[in-house]
């Protein structure tokens, strides 16, 4: 019988890192969207945009505080949760549903706290370009926007809109994660083989719940860590 592999814990940290280097241009693009205060531009009218008065190389902006999101958003929440599922389940697959949901739900919570600093200066770095020239915050890059943050507005700005990133972290991980280990489960019992369409599959249908829960949140965290001072506390009433 063959010996089953199991997912190192670091894993889904590395593969997060890989994708955001894919996805960049379409994070960049749905922050530019989600901060639109008039809401008249299209996807596609935005992209032209960008790419006539910036270059193409705009749509890349942020991109070094996008891969330390997820090297430390990502590797955190995926490690938590393939750990404790595998430490209550020593072959990572015989859990409840309702137990995975709970490690998602923790896994989640710790992941989204720890990568908020780095995704605040990903949102801002990806917006600057919109930006009037005096405006712009012109980070080089994510260690050097952190360390303004900390120095120009202090350590509290860093977590700007932690609460909405860590519920919308916990909502993601719950989507991504739980609801994929569950329908690949009912794909091998409906008589899928362990493949890479199985795999696929189930990914597609984690990726599709998880965006819808986290939409609203989504928004909501864009654009707080994105706003000046006191200018947007809808985080915080929530």
């Amino acid at each position: 019988m063959r010996e089953k592999k199991l997912s190192r814990w670091y894993f889904g940290g590395l593969a997060s890192a890989g994708a955001a280097c894919c996805t960049h241009p379409l994070d960049l693009l749905k922050v530019h969207l989600q901060t639109q205060q008039d809401g008249k531009l299209s996807i596609l009218k935005l992209t032209f945009k960008i790419v006539k008065e910036e270059g193409v190389f705009a749509l890349y902006n942020g991109l070094s505080a996008s891969l330390l999101r997820q090297l430390t958003y990502s590797t955190t929440r995926f490690g938590i949760y393939e750990v404790a599922k595998q430490a209550v389940s020593p072959d990572g697959e015989s859990v409840p549903f309702y137990q995975r949901v709970g490690l998602a739900s923790l896994a989640g919570a710790a992941g989204g706290l720890v990568g908020t600093p780095a995704d605040m200066v990903n949102v801002r770095m990806q917006n600057d370009i919109k930006l009037s020239a005096e405006s712009r915050r012109n980070y080089k890059h994510a260690f050097d926007g952190l360390i303004r943050v900390y120095r120009e507005e202090g350590t509290r700005r860093l977590f700007s809109g932690a609460s909405t990133a860590t519920g919308r972290a916990v909502l993601m991980t719950v989507g991504q994660l739980s609801f994929y280990d569950q329908v690949k489960m009912l794909l091998l019992r409906a008589g899928f083989s362990d493949d890479l369409v199985t795999h696929f599959l189930s990914s597609l249908t984690a990726g599709a719940v998880a965006t819808t829960l986290t939409q609203p949140l989504d928004v909501l965290k864009t654009r707080a860590m994105n706003a000046k001072p006191g200018e947007f506390s809808v985080s915080v009433k929530l």
